[in-house]
């Protein structure tokens, strides 16, 4: 992703719709694993960018350490007081079976070599350990704004699940996310002509906040949406 964009995103990421309700979601996982049994301990957040998902990690108590390639986000995320690892995630400077969970939001699909990515996940994570993955769908969505953030394609259900199985994760659960508003983005996506990180009127902002917001109680994950989630572990053997 362009220093611009990742600049941008840190100024947006503590009121943007979109960022907020992701990090909801990164929140009700850790609630999840935390009802399961699973304590916190060494995370991971690969692609923090300026650290919003790494906060949240240690708001539950994790201690976490943010990963990010570029200048920028690393500095940012340096500035919010994180611990901060500049490297990437395709050569993850971690030692091997050292993690209890790690996060990659929106990580694999800039890589053409996805499957190293995730064989890193898989490498870094103690058995029994966890992690979160959330990547865009959907190729018929493919627009200027991938473009501008360096994508390299979109998901679907399948390849997805078969880049993380291959590594040797074990997929525990994977789910659709912005399904209410994919209409509102192939629309808006047909005429873009570059990243949709954009601040937006408080009006609209607190619309889109209600509309994903309203997903979290509606039986809607099996639906098309614009991004996927993944949880997965790292077998015991």
């Amino acid at each position: 992703m362009e220093a611009t964009e990742i600049r941008k995103l840190a100024a947006l990421e503590d009121t943007h719709w979109w960022y907020r309700e992701r990090r909801a979601l990164l929140a009700r996982a850790l609630r999840r694993l935390s009802r399961s049994g699973v304590r916190p301990g060494r995370a991971l957040d690969i692609g923090a960018a300026g650290g919003g998902n790494t906060r949240v990690l240690r708001r539950h108590g994790w201690q976490p350490a943010a990963l990010e390639y570029s200048v920028d986000g690393a500095q940012v995320a340096r500035e919010r007081g994180l611990a901060v690892l500049r490297a990437d995630a395709r050569r993850l400077p971690v030692r091997s079976a050292s993690l209890d969970l790690v996060t990659a939001f929106d990580i694999l699909e800039h890589f053409d070599e996805d499957h190293l990515a995730a064989g890193e996940i898989l490498r870094v994570l103690r058995p029994g350990g966890t992690a979160l993955v959330a990547v865009p769908c959907d190729m018929r969505l493919w627009s200027a704004h991938d473009v501008a953030v360096g994508h390299v394609r979109r998901y679907d259900r399948a390849g997805l699940r078969a880049v993380v199985e291959k590594a040797g994760l074990v997929v525990d659960e994977l789910w659709s996310w912005n399904v209410l508003l994919r209409p509102v983005a192939a629309w808006r996506r047909r005429t873009s002509t570059g990243s949709d990180l954009d601040e937006l009127p408080a009006l609209v902002n607190w619309g889109l906040t209600g509309v994903i917001t309203a997903e979290r109680y509606l039986p809607v994950r099996g639906l098309p949406g614009v991004s996927l989630m993944l949880r997965a572990h790292r077998p015991a053997r």
